[in-house]
C-alpha cells in the first residue's frame, strides 16, 4: 500500500478517539472560523468534502439556515458513520464519496467547503477541479490546510520523540500528510490546474491548543490519527508505549498539569 492509500486509511477504533481527542484538541476553532466565513453569501446547497467525523457539518448545521441543505461526504465510511452518532442539531444528507470522483451533476452547490481534508487527496488538481465542476457560478471553494509542523508545536515533539524509540525508520505520518501541504505557490499552482483563475484569498490563522493533560495530545495524535497504523506496522504492540512517551515528551515541553501548545493552518478561499 501507498503512502497516499494508507495516510487516508482511518479505521479501526481511530475515528473514535479522533472524534474523543483530536477534535476538540486542535479542529474546533478553525470549523467555527470556517462557518464563519460563509455566512452572509447567498446558499441554496452545501458540500463538505472530506467531512470526518462532522466537526465542520455540525457548525455548519446550526449556523446556516434550515433552508440550505447540507451535503457531508468522505471517503471512509467508518468516519462518516461517527458522525452520524455524534449528530447535528437538523438533518443532514450523509454520503460516502471519494473526493476525487464526486457522485453528483456539474453546478449543483453554491460552495464546497473541507477542512483539513486536501492533505490527503493523492491527486490534488483532480480533487480540485471536481470542486469547481460541481459549484456554480459565483459558487466558492473554501478550505483550509496545516501549516508546516514546525508551527504545530504538539504534532512536532511527539513526531520528533518517536523518532528516538524507531530511529531507523521514523513515523513521519504527521510532517508527510497532515502538515506537508502548507506552501501557498504550490496550492495556488494546483488550483490553477484545476481551472480556477479568480484570486485566491489566503489567510494565516494561530490557534492555541489546550488540554488538561500531557497524555490527552498523545492520545489524540498517536491513536486517534493514521500515526497509529505507523507505529503498530513499525512494531506489533508498541502503541501504549509510544503514546507514553508522547505524553513524557509534551510534559517536559509544556509541563506537568494543564497544557497549551501552538497551532497554526491556512484558510484558502477561491470562486469560480
Amino acid at each position: 500500500m501507498s503512502h497516499a492509500q494508507s495516510d487516508a486509511t482511518f479505521a479501526g477504533s481511530i475515528p473514535e478517539f479522533y472524534q474523543q481527542y483530536l477534535v476538540p484538541l486542535i479542529f474546533e476553532p478553525y470549523a467555527a472560523d470556517l462557518v464563519r466565513r460563509l455566512t452572509g453569501r447567498p446558499l441554496g446547497r452545501v458540500l463538505e468534502i472530506a467531512a470526518g467525523t462532522g466537526v465542520v457539518t455540525r457548525h455548519l448545521a446550526s449556523a446556516l439556515p434550515e433552508s440550505v441543505t447540507i451535503v457531508a461526504t468522505d471517503l471512509n465510511q467508518a468516519m462518516l458513520d461517527q458522525a452520524a452518532a455524534s449528530g447535528t442539531s437538523r438533518p443532514v444528507e450523509w454520503q460516502q464519496a471519494d473526493a476525487a470522483e464526486l457522485p453528483f451533476p456539474d453546478h449543483s452547490f453554491d460552495a464546497v467547503v473541507c477542512q483539513f481534508g486536501v492533505m490527503f487527496f493523492p491527486d490534488k488538481s483532480r480533487a480540485f477541479a471536481e470542486a469547481r465542476r460541481v459549484l456554480r457560478v459565483g459558487g466558492v471553494f473554501l478550505f483550509s490546510v496545516w501549516d508546516r509542523i514546525e508551527e504545530n508545536e504538539f504534532a512536532d515533539v511527539i513526531t520528533a520523540e518517536l523518532a528516538t524509540l524507531f530511529p531507523a525508520d521514523p513515523p513521519r505520518f504527521l510532517a508527510r500528510t497532515p502538515h506537508g501541504y502548507a506552501d501557498r505557490a504550490i496550492i495556488e499552482r494546483d488550483l490553477s490546474a484545476a481551472g480556477f483563475s479568480r484570486p485566491t484569498e489566503f489567510v494565516t490563522i494561530a490557534e492555541r491548543s489546550q488540554a488538561a493533560a500531557a497524555d490527552i495530545p498523545a492520545r489524540a495524535y498517536c491513536e486517534g490519527t493514521v500515526l497509529r497504523n505507523e507505529i503498530e506496522a513499525r512494531e506489533p504492540g508498541a502503541l501504549p508505549r509510544a503514546t507514553a512517551l508522547a505524553a513524557e515528551a509534551i510534559r517536559r515541553r509544556f509541563g506537568s498539569n494543564a497544557v497549551d501548545g501552538k497551532v497554526q493552518a491556512h484558510v484558502i478561499a477561491v470562486e469560480k
